[in-house]
């Protein structure tokens, strides 16, 4: 074991490794509170200085972070942020977790990573250990990261370090968070591999250790496309039951009921999250390189991505026959989040519905428990949101359809069903027959 690597595995194994973690996100800030509450000093990086200033102040920004977690770790002086990237030299350990979008023609959009990268590599020094946790194809933690790095003339795995070990935050969550699921990790090499590992069993429950860090970007997103093939799945089962005049829900109860060879998933207006509807094309996209076909992930992205349109096309069809068209008629879309319970829009359906309406003329407002402003959107500049309406019996009453497309808990259905004219229900929530209820 060369010094370097020795002294580097000694700050981690008590602990004296400041950590740096680079994107204050959903996924940046939850880590980052982890690594704190287990007694190291973490120091986050974001290019956002709201962001920064919010926790210097000991406020959260992620709705289901309590305050007193951010408070109680700065006064232990184990969590401080800043936008001073030049301060990227002070941490022993630095976890990159920024996005990984995709570009308009559905490729993988590096900016963020590479910006980054190019960061990281302005102040690298040896002793560093570097992790990428956001989410991305096999092959860049060595492609990207390690050929920029190296052009600093440090050599990775004897000056400095380099793993990947992804991201599996589920916002919202009450059970699951950053130090209560399992970790995987995996190295450019060995002793990277080693010492990431050394660095986040720390922390987490369990780390899993891969082979490499390709292992390891491949773990991601078999992960994820396990879950878009299958939402791909029960959302077509959905539609040619829904021909046949068959409830879809009451399938997914009685087959639920089998107690082995069935997993559930159930349907809805699309996909959406920062992982699901993106991650499946990371590995479409490096696989062409390959020759290698990716039929299923092909064919699940272009089943998700028609659900908004079906949505939009059974809308247009329960207003027909109250001859009502969709120009000019007031429609609430009930939730914004891409989940319920959360205050998370990325990559949500109801942005799409919610365009496609304003394309067509409709008169469209939305209500959001957890979202009382939208925020803009990559990729809808130009939708026009005004702030959630208030969900009163009353404002209920005015619309010509309520269109359900997140099931929050924290709204009053009955009074919906009660009031609305008109319910096109995406999510199960009405499952007795109902003439005012339309499926979609």
């Amino acid at each position: 074991m060369n010094e370097t690597l020795h002294d580097l595995r000694s700050k981690i194994d008590s602990q004296e490794a400041l950590v740096g973690v680079i994107g204050l996100g959903y996924v940046g800030l939850p880590l980052a509170l982890a690594f704190a509450e287990s007694g190291f000093e973490v120091l986050g990086f974001d290019v956002d200085q709201s962001k920064v200033d919010q926790l210097t102040q000991g406020q959260s920004y992620i709705h289901y972070i309590a305050a007193e977690r951010i408070v109680d770790a700065a006064a232990k002086g184990l969590l401080g942020a800043t936008s001073d990237f030049s301060r990227l030299a002070e941490p022993d350990a630095i976890l990159a977790c920024v996005p990984t979008p995709l570009t308009e023609n559905r490729e993988p959009d590096m900016s963020y990573v590479r910006a980054t990268t190019e960061l990281i590599d302005k102040t690298l020094r040896p002793g560093q250990l570097i992790v990428l946790e956001s989410t991305t194809y096999p092959g860049t933690t060595r492609e990207l990261l390690q050929t920029t790095l190296e052009k600093s003339g440090l050599v990775c795995g004897s000056d400095f370090f380099l793993a990947y070990s992804p991201e599996r935050e589920d916002p919202g969550n009450p059970r699951f968070g950053p130090s209560t699921i399992p970790k995987v990790v995996g190295g450019v090499n060995a002793d990277s591999g080693d010492l990431a590992e050394a660095l986040y069993s720390q922390v987490v429950v369990e780390t899993v250790r891969v082979s490499s860090a390709e292992a390891a970007e491949a773990s991601k997103l078999t992960e994820n496309i396990f879950r878009a093939v299958n939402i791909a799945l029960v959302n077509e089962l959905k539609t040619v039951y829904d021909e046949m005049g068959i409830d879809v829900w009451e399938v997914l109860d009685a087959a639920e009921t089998k107690p082995f060879g069935f997993m559930r998933f159930n349907p809805g207006p699309g996909w959406g999250g920062h992982c699901i509807p993106i991650d499946p094309f990371y590995l479409s996209w490096k696989a062409r390189q390959f020759d290698a076909p990716t039929r299923f992930i092909e064919l699940a992205g272009e089943v998700n991505v028609e659900m908004p349109k079906r949505v939009i096309t059974k809308l247009q069809l329960a207003l027909n026959q109250v001859r009502k068209p969709v120009q000019g008629s007031k429609i609430l879309v009930l939730g914004l989040a891409y989940k319920k319970d959360v205050a998370d829009p990325r990559e949500s359906p109801a942005f799409e519905i919610l365009w496609q309406l304003q394309q067509l003329g409709a008169d469209v407002r939305y209500h959001d428990p957890h979202i009382p402003q939208a925020p803009a959107m990559r990729s809808w500049k130009g939708l026009e949101m005004q702030p959630s309406i208030e969900l009163t019996p009353e404002v209920i009453r005015q619309q010509d359809a309520v269109l359900i497309v997140t099931d929050h808990t924290d709204v009053d259905y009955d009074s919906i069903l009660e009031n609305a004219r008109l319910i096109v229900d995406t999510r199960g929530i009405y499952r007795d027959s109902d003439a005012k209820v339309v499926r979609a």
